[in-house]
This record gives C-alpha cells, sequence and structure tokens, in this order.
C-alpha cells in the first residue's frame, strides 16, 4: 500500500502572476470622445465605475451578494468601484432597465462621483443600453460584457482566445450600431467599382457590411475550434485507451479549484485571488494512496448568470466534465452563499450532456478561512462531501481517500508468473493497476495484482497461472 504524501513544491504558477501584474490599466489616460452615441467602434474601458442592480427576487442579502460578485469582477477587469446602487422593482424596465426616474438618479451620483462608467447587474437589450448611455451620458455596459471582458484579459491559449473571441462576437452582433441615428452610411452599389457618374445607386450600409464581417468572423472561428477540439479529444481517447480513470475539478470561480490540483499533483498552475483567474483547462496525472494512476482536470471556474454565449464557445472545454468518472465540485466555505454556489454551477453542468449520471464529490474548500457552523450546514445537506483547505493541507488524504473509493473499480485479480524479459508489464501494472505484491523467483516475478482488462488479457497471454483468485 502506497500512504499519499503531498507534493514537495506547492507552486502558484508565480510566473503567470507576475506576467499578470505587470501591466495594468491606467486611469485618466482615455482620449475617447465624451458622446458616446456617436463612437462606432468603442472599447471597453473600466476605470472608475458605478454599479447599479436590479432586485427582483430573493432576500436583500442575495441581492447585497450579487452585487457584491459585481464588484469583485469589476475590480477583476482592472477597474475603480466608487458606488453601488440597487433598486427594488418586479422586472427591469424595458427601456432604461432602471426606469427614467431612477436613471436621473443615477446620472447625479455618475457626476458627484466622477464616473466614467456604469456597470448593470444585468445582461441589457441594446436598446437599454442606448437609452440609459443617452440618460446618464457616460459609457454604460452589462454583467455579460464585463465577464467577456474578463475571459478576453485572461485567456492564454489559442483555443482560449479563439472560444473567448467568438462569445464577444455573438454579443456585439445584434448590438452594433452607427455613427448616429440619423445616418445611414450608404455605400454605392458599383461605386467602389469605380463606375463614377451615373452609376452609383444604394448598396450596403456601414453597419450591413460590418455585420457580414462579423458573421463571416464567426463561422471561420467555429471551424478553427472545431479543428482544435478534435486534439483535444484525441488525447482524451488516448488517455481511455489506456483506461486510467479520469477526474474533473469544476466548481465556482475563485473557489480553490486551481490550488486544489497544485496541492494534489504540484501541478503549478496559475492561483490568485481573482475571479477567472485560470480558463484553459489543465490535466496531470495524480496517485490514490493505494498507488493508482488517475488524470485529474481543472476546469473554467463558473458564476451566477454565466453568458450563455461563454457555454457554448467554451462546450469543448467542458466536454471535460462529461468524459470524466468523477467530479470533485469544489465549493467556497467561507463566501456568503456557498448553497447559491452549488446551485449556480449544477444549472450549468445541467446543459452538458452525460453530467446527470456522473458521480460527485462535494469538496468544501478555504476551511481555514470559514465558519464550522457553515461548514458543518453544508456537510450535512451534501452527504457526499469533505472539508479541506487546499492552502494549508487540511483534509488532502481524507479527500485522497474518497477518489481511491469513488473511481470505477479494476475488473481483474490476478496471481501471474511473468518472465523477466516481460518487465515492462510488471511496470504497467504498476502505474496502472493496483499492485498487491511482487515475489521474484528463478523462472520470473510472481505478480498479485488487480488491473484493468486490457493489461488482464496481455498478462494472461504471456503469464503462467499460479493462483487464479478471481
Amino acid at each position: 500500500m502506497h500512504e499519499y504524501t503531498a507534493p514537495d513544491e506547492f507552486e502558484t504558477g508565480d510566473m503567470d502572476l507576475e506576467d499578470r501584474q505587470a501591466l495594468r490599466r491606467v486611469a485618466g489616460l482615455s482620449t475617447e470622445l465624451q458622446d458616446v452615441s456617436e463612437v462606432e467602434y468603442r472599447q471597453l474601458r473600466l476605470e472608475r465605475v458605478v454599479l447599479v442592480g436590479v432586485w427582483t427576487s430573493g432576500t436583500a442579502d442575495d441581492a447585497e451578494n450579487s452585487l457584491l460578485e459585481l464588484k469583485l469582477l469589476a475590480e477583476t477587469a482592472g477597474s475603480e468601484v466608487l458606488d453601488g446602487l440597487i433598486q427594488r422593482r418586479q422586472r427591469p424596465d424595458p427601456a432604461t432597465y432602471i426606469g427614467s426616474g431612477k436613471a436621473l438618479e443615477l446620472r447625479d451620483v455618475v457626476e458627484s462621483t466622477g464616473a466614467d462608467t456604469v456597470i448593470c447587474d444585468g445582461e441589457l437589450t441594446p436598446g437599454q443600453l442606448r437609452q440609459l448611455e443617452e440618460t446618464v451620458k457616460v459609457k454604460v455596459i452589462d454583467r455579460t460584457a464585463l465577464i467577456l471582458d474578463i475571459f478576453a484579459q485572461h485567456a492564454k491559449s489559442r483555443e482560449g482566445k479563439a472560444q473567448v473571441e467568438l462569445a464577444q462576437l455573438s454579443y456585439l452582433l445584434p448590438r452594433l450600431r452607427g455613427w448616429g441615428g440619423n445616418l445611414s452610411r450608404q455605400v454605392g452599389g458599383r461605386a467602389a467599382g469605380g463606375v463614377g457618374i451615373g452609376g452609383r445607386g444604394p448598396g450596403e450600409t456601414k453597419i450591413e457590411l460590418d455585420r457580414r464581417r462579423i458573421r463571416e468572423r464567426m463561422s471561420k472561428l467555429r471551424r478553427q475550434i472545431s479543428g482544435m477540439s478534435t486534439s483535444r479529444e484525441t488525447m482524451r481517447y488516448q488517455r481511455q485507451r489506456r483506461e486510467v480513470p479520469a477526474v474533473a475539478i469544476a466548481g465556482y470561480t475563485n473557489a480553490g479549484k486551481s490550488s486544489l490540483l497544485n496541492r494534489v499533483t504540484g501541478a503549478g498552475v496559475l492561483v490568485e485571488d481573482a475571479l477567472f483567474a485560470t480558463l484553459d483547462p489543465t490535466v496531470r496525472r495524480a496517485r490514490t494512496p493505494e498507488g493508482r494512476l488517475f488524470t485529474i482536470a481543472d476546469t473554467v471556474g463558473f458564476v451566477r448568470h454565466l453568458p450563455h454565449q461563454l457555454v457554448e464557445a467554451f462546450r469543448s472545454t467542458l466536454e471535460e466534465v462529461a468524459e470524466a468518472d468523477l467530479i470533485l465540485h469544489v465549493v467556497d466555505g467561507s463566501h456568503p452563499d456557498p448553497e447559491g454556489q452549488l446551485a449556480a454551477v449544477r444549472e450549468v453542468l445541467a446543459d452538458i450532456e452525460g453530467v446527470d449520471d456522473l458521480r460527485e464529490i462535494v469538496v468544501i474548500n478555504k476551511a481555514d478561512a470559514s465558519d464550522p457552523e457553515v461548514l458543518d450546514r453544508i456537510s450535512r445537506r451534501e452527504r457526499h462531501s469533505v472539508v479541506v483547505s487546499a492552502r494549508t493541507g487540511q483534509g488532502i488524504a481524507e479527500l485522497m481517500e474518497l477518489i481511491e473509493r469513488e473511481l470505477p473499480r479494476l475488473d481483474h485479480e490476478i496471481q501471474l508468473l511473468v518472465p523477466y524479459d516481460r518487465g515492462d508489464l510488471i511496470s504497467r501494472a504498476h502505474k496502472e493497476g493496483e499492485v498487491l505484491s511482487v515475489d521474484h523467483v528463478e523462472d520470473g516475478t510472481i505478480l498479485h495484482a488487480r488491473v484493468l482488462p486490457s493489461l488482464f488479457q496481455e498478462l494472461e497471454r504471456v503469464g503462467k497461472p499460479v493462483e487464479r483468485v478471481s
């Protein structure tokens, strides 16, 4: 039996973290036009912001927690939050999100604080964005645009960047606008061909041309992502062919998924106290306390009201969860609403085919910073759970034992005499199976182990039965 020991080096992706912190936005250097309605291509600018939310259901604490999460998202994007406002309504106003009177009050707050951006805690329609901007006279963005901006900052791999760009274009397409409502900016149908006087007629407007170009770019990105997902499927197939069990880490953003991966495997991936710090999935090898090999994958984090554009764009990445044998659902025990985190993640996972049938272990993380009563409450509600601290190592050994019990069992227990010239099979038994005993005799090695079907067949072909246990 192998005793589980944590990796000596508990790294946090120091180089990645250093790179990310090397460049930060500097407030007050923008030369963007003040009249935002006349800017066709407006780069997302987050400097000094005021947050506004509409409380339609739930308790006041729920509404405040949602706005607090929006504050963390805004700070992750590099902004300075000056104020936050919540309005109680049955439903968001269809014209200005918060109503015309409240929009005027919001304009006063923006002027008094010197804010240059308003961030709304919801997804606004193109009409709501335009009318609210006309009232408050500063840039208005919604929660979806904010999350997309964070993803764009944090994506590193080619696949991650393509997925984020596709999601951004899907969001942008219905929200394009021209230079003022009275300007069509039409290009003559034959003017571009140099026909000249008498040959010009109505052609595509600039906005129609932009929409067509966006659709073409989206089609190209979908083809690229499809090609890149093929290589991911190939690697996944190789792991399945070798019959190595797979574990996927899923959970709310900033719940400590990457820290847990580092603690279990010493992967050294980026760890930062920020939302959506890591987007690209990382797959590493690990061993159970009994020495059994398995793979463990860190996936993209979830959040309440995760934009549907992102769910669609990251579908190939999320399939890492669906292809796993076991899910480690990580939840932040120190969060004000851990049950809400669990529900939000399960809501997204329910849209991924095949996840419903998977076994799940709820990993209640950050035990060192959590209220013991909260940990006890979650543990009672989630029967199949374990309390850990990825930072201190508390509960990790118990988690590894639980993973050992939950992984698919090895099918065959054998006791064979394996010739010395087939030491490669003995090595595979150590890597892929569970070796119970090894005894070296004159004719070879007597191997007593539990192994998977493919290795069992190879061992039976070359080995001599000593005693068939099962």
